[in-house]
């Protein structure tokens, strides 16, 4: 196991930040069934400390909570952050499409011009910085040509507001349309051991245009970290209470796919959710793994994957072990 966290740039846009990164949608508190925000401060700072410079959060994380406290996890640090946020659901306006209501209020998926120039000064502002370092579209908006959306983006790219630009939740024509505009630097998609679907249709494509791919649920929620016991029970507005994926079925096949690739990881002196993030640094086209951590010790524990460099006799008998342990899981 190497010390140094392994460091990748982001599409052309020379931004570089460590291939290991902090998703801060648990941190928002929705659909995770709150959050203590000293412990998300704590939990952020310890990333920065153990050299994970890429932050990922979404103005939709809490109506503004993640990034708020993002903000001021990283007040008097910024220098050592990349920061990822987000924009494309909105409160302030109707227009676009209904998308879902939180916590009452409805949000809408809408990409125009005039919402991402006002969405991206809020999100500077809770921020507490002049500058974000990658700035994402979160889902496509269907009314918004996306050449007007790129344009915005683009706008905001000269200004300095931003320094590279991103898309999630794309579809394969949303992706080409992207490319057509030369402007794309980064996509972020699921992909785990269990969601693989990007490696057919999105994943040959960003590794021709030299567009990195941030994954993000590369744990799967939890389910592959190795750690959640078939009995545990999850309340309140944590999604994962009505998942089909944390079936107790799936909670076990989990704990077995854990069990068989123990040695690999006592190799590395790792834990299995160590082994799962090295796993996914080392899939063809996978750029970064986000990775959400509630307090300093999943943290840490996140940032060691960025250390660890998996051989292809390791990879071999992880992907071994992919096949027959977690094949066939309730989705």
């Amino acid at each position: 196991m190497s010390n140094e966290q392994l460091l990748r740039t982001i599409g052309k846009s020379g931004v570089q930040a460590s291939a290991v990164g902090l998703g801060t949608w648990a941190i928002g508190g929705w659909m995770w069934g709150g959050t203590d925000e000293q412990e998300s401060i704590a939990a952020i700072q310890a990333s920065l400390d153990a050299g994970v410079t890429l932050i990922d959060t979404a103005p939709a994380y809490g109506l503004g909570r993640s990034e708020e406290i993002v903000g001021k996890a990283i007040r008097g640090q910024r220098d050592k952050a990349v920061i990822a946020t987000k924009c494309g659901l909105v409160w302030h306006t109707n227009k676009g499409r209904h998308f879902f209501d939180q916590d009452g209020v409805p949000v809408h998926r809408y990409l125009g011009r005039d919402a991402i120039f006002y969405e991206v000064e809020q999100s500077l502002t809770r921020l507490g910085t002049d500058y974000i370092d990658l700035y994402i579209t979160h889902w496509q908006d269907s009314t918004t040509p996306i050449e007007e959306t790129v344009r915005a983006l683009e706008d905001l790219r000269s200004a300095g507001k931003i320094r590279a630009i991103g898309a999630s939740n794309v579809s394969l024509p949303e992706l080409k349309n992207y490319v057509e505009t030369g402007s794309l630097d980064a996509i972020q998609e699921r992909f785990s051991m269990i969601d693989r679907e990007i490696e057919e249709d999105l994943l040959p494509l960003t590794r021709q245009k030299d567009i990195s791919t941030l994954s993000y649920s590369s744990l799967a929620l939890g389910l592959l970290s190795g750690t959640v016991d078939p009995g545990r029970l999850f309340s309140g507005d944590d999604q994962r209470k009505d998942d089909p994926r944390f079936s107790v079925s799936n909670r076990l096949k989990a704990r077995d796919f854990a069990e068989s690739i123990r040695s690999v990881a006592d190799k590395h002196a790792a834990s299995i959710a160590q082994m799962v993030i090295a796993w996914t640094l080392a899939q063809s086209g996978v750029t970064f793994a986000l990775c959400g951590a509630r307090n300093p010790e999943q943290a840490q524990e996140n940032a060691k994957a960025g250390t660890i460099r998996l051989d292809k006799e390791d990879l071999s008998a992880i992907d071994a072990a992919i096949a027959v342990k977690l094949a066939d899981m309730d989705r």
